[in-house]
């Protein structure tokens, strides 16, 4: 890298401790809830298979559940975009059960959408995808900081994250 240059890495990395926290956190109010007194109510966060499954006696609960959860995901700075909703199904007991996959990484299909964002920006720089990252490299500070901004702005699947700023 020459002396002049500048470079950031674009990634999806969620950190599995606070949204542990989040789901924690959120447990305990709905278990404090009065309108959730007596009736089923789970959310079981899978680490090792990244899945949240909510489970409850209706939607409106589990649309309740999903309310209190992100509010906490809000509060430790994690992104929505980090849950992708898999299905929607009964489950025992005349219960609802919604399965998400957790999002921490950047799609193929994505990581190409972003780096033509980047190119039809026109702007001095490169950026290059490195497996679960792109790095982003160029002489110009302001280009960078650009970049990140428009890539803030577009409907992505992934929560993006820019860290190793230099």
């Amino acid at each position: 890298m020459a002396a002049k240059e500048h470079q950031f890495d674009i990634s999806a990395k969620l950190d599995m401790q606070e949204m542990k926290n989040a789901v924690i956190q959120a447990q305990k109010e709905i278990d404090n809830r009065y309108d959730f007194k007596g009736i089923s109510k789970e959310i079981d966060l899978n680490i090792g298979a990244k899945t949240l499954i909510l489970v409850s006696s209706s939607d409106n609960k589990i649309d309740a559940m999903m309310d209190i959860l992100i509010s906490k995901m809000n509060k430790r700075g994690i992104s929505i975009n980090s849950l992708e909703e898999i299905k929607k199904e009964d489950s025992s007991g005349g219960n609802r059960k919604y399965t998400f996959k957790i999002v921490d990484s950047i799609e193929k299909d994505e990581a190409k959408k972003i780096q033509t964002e980047i190119k039809n920006l026109k702007l001095k720089v490169t950026a290059v995808n490195q497996g679960d990252e792109i790095r982003v490299t160029g002489k110009n500070i302001d280009d960078l900081q650009t970049i990140m901004k428009h890539l803030r702005s577009l409907e992505l699947k992934a929560p993006l994250v820019f860290d190793n700023f230099k």
